[in-house]
């Protein structure tokens, strides 16, 4: 059976240490604890440095990758839409520069798998570079283990970020 893995890279606006990071720094460690406590969670990424997140370097600066696997889509949103966990989301921009969109990306995995960062960016930069497909999508244009799209309504806020709005009236 196939699990669902999902990643986001975000770039920090200064060090850890930083002021500026503080409210998300004080954050990680219960929202991390809500994932993990939410159903339909199975694993996250942990850090080797005891901070919460991953950080790797990308393009000579650090980048904070949170990666993490859902037994399916329904609890992913849940928590990510529902929880805590949506303020956070909502204020990103505190702590985080703009980058490349789209920044998440979901993708199937086998029961068990337990994905790297390396993969986790891997996957983010053939989305960002080829749109939404079954190897990498997003959460608005998803697809099934099988590789076949989701049966989803796509309204007018659905449309993909690549995509321009049909603007015929």
């Amino acid at each position: 059976m196939a699990q669902l893995a999902q990643a986001n890279a975000f770039r920090p606006r200064a060090p850890w240490g930083d002021a500026v990071m503080r409210e998300f720094v004080l954050a990680l460690d219960p929202v991390n604890a809500l994932a993990e406590t939410s159903a339909g969670f199975v694993w996250r990424l942990r850090p080797g440095e005891g901070h919460g997140a991953v950080v790797v370097e990308g393009d000579g600066a650090p980048v904070l990758v949170n990666c993490s696997v859902w037994e399916s889509y329904a609890p992913l949103h849940e928590f990510v839409y529902r929880s805590a966990h949506a303020e956070y989301l909502r204020n990103r921009s505190r702590w985080f520069e703009p980058v490349p969109q789209p920044a998440a990306v979901l993708w199937w995995v086998d029961d068990g798998s337990e994905p790297t960062a390396a993969q986790a960016i891997a996957r983010l930069r053939y989305l960002q570079r080829h749109g939404p497909s079954a190897r990498a999508f997003g959460m608005r244009q998803r697809f099934e283990p099988d590789g076949r799209p989701s049966a989803r309504r796509q309204g007018p806020r659905d449309r993909p970020p690549w995509r321009p709005a049909d603007r015929r009236r």
